[in-house]
C-alpha cells in the first residue's frame, strides 16, 4: 500500500469541506445574531448564574453575540467563494466564537456547548480542506 501525500484541490472532499465550513459559519452566525437580538430585546430570557466570574450584563452579551455573529456570517460567505484570506480569518473568528460561547455557558449551557461543538467541526473543516493553488 503506497502513501499518497498529494491532495487534489478539485476533489469532492476538498470542495465539500470548504463548502461545509462556509455554510456552517453562516448558520452559526445566524444563530448568534438571533441569540444576540433576544438578549438585547429581552434581558430576562437568559437566566444569570450566581457568582459567575465573567458576569457581563445580558444586554452586553447580546451585543457581543450580534457583532460576532455578523462577522462570522460574512466571513462564511467569503469561505464559500473560495477566498483564502476569508478561510484564514474564518479560523480566527471561529476560535473567538468558541471562546464567546464558552463564557456564555452559565447563561444557556446546552446551546453554548452545541455551538462550541459545531464550531470545532467548522475549524477542523477549514484546517484540513486543501487550498486551491
Amino acid at each position: 500500500m503506497s502513501a499518497n501525500t498529494t491532495r487534489n484541490p478539485d476533489s469532492p472532499w476538498a470542495v465539500g469541506l470548504a463548502l461545509f465550513a462556509g455554510v456552517m459559519m453562516i448558520v452559526s452566525g445566524a444563530f448568534m445574531i438571533l441569540q444576540g437580538i433576544v438578549a438585547i430585546a429581552n434581558d430576562n430570557f437568559f437566566v444569570k448564574a450566581p457568582n459567575y466570574t465573567y458576569n457581563v450584563d445580558t444586554t452586553g452579551w447580546g451585543w457581543i453575540h450580534l457583532v460576532i455573529g455578523i462577522v462570522l456570517a460574512l466571513v462564511g460567505f467569503g469561505v464559500i467563494s473560495g477566498n483564502m484570506f476569508a478561510r484564514i480569518s474564518g479560523m480566527i473568528i471561529v476560535v473567538f466564537v468558541m471562546i464567546d460561547n464558552f463564557l456564555f455557558i452559565p447563561y444557556y449551557p446546552f446551546w453554548s456547548l452545541l455551538l462550541i461543538a459545531l464550531n470545532a467541526w467548522v475549524l477542523w473543516a477549514l484546517a484540513v480542506a486543501p487550498t486551491n493553488n
